[in-house]
């Protein structure tokens, strides 16, 4: 089941999110995030733009979300999605399904271009997005530094 984000959901996706924080480089932030932080953006982000759940039984397994790509006004039509998966749920079809409940929502919304960033490499992300019709437009060499490694990071867009 897919269903909005709550922010009495934080404390699952902040583990889910954790994980990335402390073990991979997909995520360029380094400090774990409380469920309070994480509420407050599930609150924020959540008044102009959607924050889905994939929800298995009862427990919480991925999420997607789309957010402002820059804040310039011009932009305005352009958002940043983002998806993760529980690290258990990897490969099980689930950022398919997030992907899928989330750009027709998007569309409907009336934005124009959706925007990907992926740290890379990372065949399992730029999988996805060009399953959905992303097409790589960027890529910068070692604009991320993280566990003592330079991280390149490519861009897809969707454009409606």
């Amino acid at each position: 089941m897919i269903r909005k984000a709550k922010t009495t959901d934080a404390k699952t996706i902040c583990s889910i999110y954790n994980y990335y924080i402390e073990n991979t480089v997909v995520t360029f932030e380094e400090v774990p995030l409380s469920a309070s932080e994480m509420a407050k953006r599930i609150k924020d982000i959540g008044k102009d733009f959607p924050w889905i759940v994939y929800v298995e039984g009862k427990q919480i397994l991925g999420y997607a979300y789309a957010g402002k790509w820059k804040t310039r006004c011009s932009y305005r039509l352009t958002v940043e999605s983002t998806v993760y998966l529980h690290r258990d749920a990897v490969g099980k079809g689930i950022g398919t399904k997030l992907y899928k409940a989330l750009l027709p929502m998007l569309k409907k919304n009336g934005f124009h271009v959706v925007v990907g960033g992926i740290a890379l490499p990372n065949k399992g992300s730029v999988a996805l997005h060009e399953k959905f019709g992303f097409k790589k437009v960027a890529h910068f060499k070692e604009v991320g530094f993280k566990f003592g490694k330079w991280i390149d990071v490519g861009y897809w867009e969707l454009i409606f």
